[in-house]
């Protein structure tokens, strides 16, 4: 029997990566996401697509009970959408706060309720929750985007113990740097927020750094998280957490080494130190 699997956010980057993992692994896939169109390759590698936004209830109603129509089952839920939007929190609306909550966090929790009963009915099941390295750490201008991951790590935690006499696991996948529109996403919505203004010299600073991190040899193709959702499902007893990616291990080990007031200076000298303006080009 084919085990199936939901995969939110597949229209790109992570969420694709995954998607097109599971099906190799021979997952009966279904591949969720607002931009169907952007999907169509993954149609035609096997996969099922479905126009699902975890920011609208009846989207998300829908697709579950399509898969229950179809599958009559759910062995994983994957939960991968999401998106950063930085900007400091002075200036940020709260409209936009908000929203990612909304994605971020509350989307995520009302698909995980409407998928439960049917792996309650199951006896068995997974729940992978695609967090970020973020959910550990801090930086400035990160503020509503780090405090939905933090949000996502902690529900993790209390839902893994609510559901262990079900047979269901929840495993979190925490990311470091990965190359997808994530790092552009972030970028624009801080210079557009803070770019003028009173924060304006550390919000551009910042900017530079992400672009400099973005498009330097350091992050990972999307793959690799991909990989470790794979190996994570393939465990007897997966662990309850993976950190993957570039950075990932090394940044939480020194954030689990440092004080508080010392990891601040670690953020402000990275952003000092990738953040700074690119030299005029000489003039002949």
């Amino acid at each position: 029997m084919f085990k199936t699997a939901l995969v939110t956010g597949a229209s790109s980057g992570i969420g694709e990566a995954i998607a097109r993992r599971l099906l190799a692994d021979n997952y009966r896939v279904y591949a969720g996401a607002r931009r169907t169109e952007r999907m169509a390759s993954l149609g035609e590698a096997g996969a099922k697509l479905l126009a699902l936004d975890v920011a609208n209830e009846a989207s998300m109603s829908a697709a579950i009970q399509a898969i229950v129509s179809d599958a009559g089952r759910l062995d994983v839920l994957v939960n991968n959408a999401g998106y950063g939007s930085y900007g400091a929190l002075e200036e940020v609306p709260l409209e936009e706060g908000r929203r990612q909550f909304e994605v971020n966090v509350f989307g995520l929790a009302r698909l995980t309720q409407l998928a439960l009963p049917i792996m309650r009915a199951q006896g068995a099941g997974k729940i992978v929750n695609i967090t970020s390295i973020g959910g550990k750490i801090h930086e400035p201008f990160g503020g509503w985007y780090h405090a939905t991951k933090f949000a996502v790590e902690g529900m993790s935690d209390c839902l893994r113990m609510e559901l262990a006499p079900f047979g269901i696991d929840v495993i979190v996948i925490e990311p470091g740097a990965i190359k997808t529109e994530w790092n552009t996403i972030a970028r624009d919505n801080l210079l557009k927020y803070s770019g003028q203004g009173a924060y304006a010299q550390g919000a551009q600073a910042h900017a530079r750094m992400l672009a400099a991190a973005d498009d330097g040899p350091q992050p990972s193709p999307p793959d690799v998280v991909a990989k470790t959702v794979a190996r994570a499902l393939a465990a007897r007893r997966p662990h309850t957490r993976y950190a993957t990616g570039a950075g990932a291990v090394p940044i939480l080990t020194l954030r689990w080494l440092l004080s508080d007031r010392l990891f601040d200076r670690v953020m402000r000298g990275l952003v000092r130190y990738l953040g700074k303006p690119k030299a005029a080009a000489a003039k002949p």
